[in-house]
């Protein structure tokens, strides 16, 4: 393999990320409901009975069965199986959710009805029916939501419903964080030619909002910069994670030893830098690891700005393809202010979102080993390489990541 590489365009990165991952997505694995949060369906999520599988009072009331008054013969709750109504003249007490009685013609609700002094009732019952029939929501055997839908807290609802326990989801990736460099302090401030790491606690967590798990162990560093650490390191990572991803020595400077680690372990680019600013110097390759399968190593840039948009660049899309969903389409926004273009360079520009998610303000501390910017921002504006972006302009937004689940 070569270090060499003209830089990929931004858009094709992300598209080349995406169909690695998807290209080797685990098999389905079926698991309980209480912890499929955050999964991906494998499978289509299919009805397994009719919504609801019987007719359903939707209020508290009488079903009633001939014209009034009506002569209450039982009562019937959530719960419980509903005897017929066969007589006219007769209606049962029945509570919000319970079955309605074959024979019943109409709900009453409480609120509009009276009683006379022998106990009969009388009332008129709405236009519209006051219950839910069977196959309102759905029919047996109806795909509710197709293969490749995130699991969140109401699709946990839906699949509980037709009467799940288990469901078959992608197996969640499994990720890890290098950081290389020398000059990086792990606790206190930075002073006297050194600099604080802020990748371990940054990438990690964004790691899991785009669905993969980070183990406490899977965090390790500052790895000595030698090459023989970065190889050692690189090793047990393969061990222990589907993606690791590393933090600098992305550049061919004397103490940047990700490529020649690469070349040692026989691995093979995916994609060899991508042509964004911010964050230029990236890479996604592929790495044989002890058992005979292929790992998947991110190398971010050292500065922190640039690492979130590689991270974005080549990571997302990567977890979204092992996890089996589509890559999202990114939206829309109007800008408020002119972002200026990188040449033949995509530029990813730092802006946060008015109230309503549909205008984008630039904001400012921007510079690539700056997190001060990031720490206010909704996301990232794209300007196409050649152009520039004025105030009002149409421009795709890319947001930064939620909690798995969540939608932007």
């Amino acid at each position: 393999m070569s270090a060499d590489s003209i830089p990929v365009d931004w858009d094709k990165a992300r598209t080349f990320g995406y169909e690695a991952g998807r290209a080797v997505a685990g098999p389905a694995e079926d698991v309980p409901l209480a912890v499929a949060d955050g999964r991906t369906l494998a499978e289509p999520l299919v009805a397994l009975t009719d919504l609801p599988a019987f007719p359903t009072s939707s209020i508290d009331g009488w079903a009633v069965r001939g014209a009034a008054p009506w002569r209450p013969t039982g009562r019937v709750l959530a719960g419980g199986a509903a005897a017929p109504l066969t007589a006219d003249g007769t209606c049962v007490e029945i509570a919000t959710g319970a079955m309605v009685p074959e024979g019943a013609e109409a709900l009453i609700r409480v609120e509009e009805s009276t009683r006379d002094p022998e106990g009969r009732v009388s009332g008129t019952p709405r236009p519209q029916p006051e219950w839910r029939m069977p196959g309102d929501e759905a029919r047996r055997g109806e795909v509710l939501l197709p293969a490749g839908t995130p699991v969140d807290p109401a699709v946990l609802g839906m699949a509980a419903t037709c009467g799940y326990d288990r469901i078959p989801v992608r197996p969640q990736p499994r990720a890890a964080l290098l950081v290389f460099g020398d000059e990086l302090l792990t606790s206190g401030p930075p002073g006297v030619g050194r600099v604080r790491d802020s990748l371990s606690p940054l990438v990690p967590a964004w790691l899991r909002r785009y669905g993969a798990t980070v183990s406490p162990g899977a965090v390790r560093g500052p790895v000595q910069d030698t090459l023989e650490a970065h190889v050692a390191a690189i090793r047990e990572a393969l061990m222990i994670a589907d993606v690791i991803c590393t933090t600098g020595g992305t550049m061919n400077g004397p103490v940047d030893h990700l490529h020649p680690a690469l070349a040692e372990l026989g691995a093979e680019y995916v994609i060899n830098t991508v042509a964004v600013r911010p964050g230029f110097p990236m890479l996604l390759a592929k790495v044989p690891s002890p058992d005979g399968r292929y790992r998947f190593l991110a190398g971010l840039p050292g500065n922190p700005q640039s690492a979130v948009i590689a991270l974005i660049t080549l990571v997302a899309p990567l977890l979204a393809g092992l996890h089996g969903r589509e890559l999202p389409p990114l939206r829309k926004v109007e800008l408020t202010a002119p972002v200026p273009g990188r040449g033949g360079f995509t530029h990813l520009a730092l802006a946060a979102l008015d109230q309503d998610g549909r205008r984008a303000t630039p904001v400012g501390h921007v510079g690539s080993a700056m997190l001060r910017g990031l720490a206010t921002a909704d996301g990232f504006v794209v300007v196409r390489p050649d152009t520039e972006a004025a105030a009002g302009d149409l421009v795709p937004f890319h947001p930064l990541p939620l909690y798995p689940g969540e939608r932007p």
